[in-house]
């Protein structure tokens, strides 16, 4: 069991003792056992005077709570949570298996928030409010609501490994208020139709066209049409296994090809494959030919000067495109094309929420759900067949309590 006593009164090597005062003010000590019995490390916490509560009641309830801890398997040893906020982070990233992109947007994360506003506080020493001032940061940076929920993510992740090696007892972020995000749903301004399609890709560079092609006729994002190859037709399938990136691969290259988002390396997704684009992709193999870059063979695309095309390089041709048409469309404006399309057809949303690569059908169903028309006509079809026949204005609807009654 713990003890409380003063060591003034009881221990010869302290400086004050003997002291014979029955109320001084020197400080109380509790001294106690961690887990494990008699093999249990000794240890002690000295409460002094000007403690808030009286440094004998302060270490009582100290006393009490150690030894309920022990009981209850909740005990944390409180050097464990002494090491920084920076050095714990640190700790906890290096053996995280992250891919490149989001390696980047972490450490980004950590250097222009995280580290300036919480890295010199200790892990057992961060409070709700400091968790908060994180996000608070971000906010007075302009962040836009959807990246702040973003990049939280790897904080909690940090929270909550510090309670999993015994460093912290409660996390601090896991009550954060974070700034709401507005609704999702694309706005069907926001989608070309078919003949704006068909312009934007005629307007491209004629080695680039196929891209708008792929990236409207099969869903894929940008990044993904820019790493296709040919072994993505398969039959009927167009297969979508891989994306380009100019974040860089972390082995040095700037411009990478890396696994798709949210999925792991060698993971894919397939979509249908309308004959029109398998004419198309056959088209540009027969007058192009294929890039062998960066160890992968068969790709259909390249800049002028043989490197990977990514985003970056395609956008500058892209709104030379839109600009010379009048319209405002971004390339990712290209899938909605894809969804609305799809959807329009009767597709379900879970089809079209595997083929898009959506982390789950609530993103797509948030994002396109206005958009599937047989469920705006069964949703008329059925008010109408309910209230319809009761509301007709001089149809002799029942109005009073036993018209209402009979017509039931």
């Amino acid at each position: 069991m713990a003890s409380v006593f003063q060591k003034c009164k009881t221990d010869k090597q302290d400086k004050n003792y003997p002291c014979t005062k029955t109320r001084c003010k020197h400080s109380w000590t509790v001294m106690y056992r961690e887990p494990g019995g008699r093999s249990g490390r000794q240890r002690e916490k000295s409460f002094p005077h000007g403690t808030p509560g009286g440094p004998n009641k302060a270490a009582e309830a100290f006393a009490k709570k150690v030894e309920a801890d022990k009981l209850e398997g909740i005990y944390l040893d409180p050097d464990r949570g002494k090491i920084t906020v920076r050095a714990w982070w640190n700790e906890w990233l290096e053996p995280q298996s992250l891919a490149p992109n989001t390696l980047r947007d972490y450490e980004g994360f950590a250097s222009n928030y995280l580290i300036p506003t919480i890295g010199r506080k200790t892990i057992a020493g961060v409070t709700p409010l400091d968790a908060q001032r994180v996000v608070k940061a971000m906010q007075d940076a302009g962040l836009k609501s959807t990246t702040i929920r973003t990049r939280v993510t790897p904080m909690k992740a940090m929270f909550k490994a510090a309670m999993d090696n015994e460093r912290i007892g409660k996390d601090p972020s896991r009550n954060l208020v974070l700034p709401r995000i507005a609704a999702q749903a694309v706005n069907e301004d926001d989608i070309p139709t078919p003949e704006e399609v068909v312009a934007l890709a005629k307007e491209m560079p004629d080695e680039y066209e196929l891209a708008v092609w792929l990236i409207a006729g099969a869903g894929p994002r940008p990044s993904e049409a820019f790493a296709a190859s040919a072994d993505c037709r398969r039959g009927d399938i167009y297969r979508i296994h891989r994306q380009t990136t100019e974040k860089g691969d972390g082995k040095g290259n700037r411009k990478a090809i890396i696994p798709l988002k949210h999925r792991a390396e060698g993971d894919y997704r397939d979509t249908p494959l309308a004959p029109w684009l398998d004419a198309k992709i056959s088209h540009h193999i027969a007058r192009f030919g294929t890039r062998t870059i960066l160890g992968t063979s068969g790709l259909f695309f390249a800049t002028k000067d043989g490197a990977l095309l990514t985003n970056e390089g395609f956008f500058y041709h892209w709104k030379r495109a839109r600009k010379k048409l009048g319209l405002a469309y971004t390339p990712h404006d290209l899938r909605h094309f894809f969804a609305s399309t799809m959807l329009a057809a009767g597709c379900s949303l879970l089809e079209v929420s595997r083929w898009l690569g959506h982390r789950s059908i609530r993103v797509t169903a948030d994002t396109y759900g206005h958009l599937v028309p047989s469920s705006w006509d069964r949703g008329r079809g059925a008010m109408e067949a309910a209230m319809g026949p009761l509301t007709t204005l001089g149809s002799g609807a029942p109005s009073g309590p036993e018209e209402l009654a009979q017509a039931a």
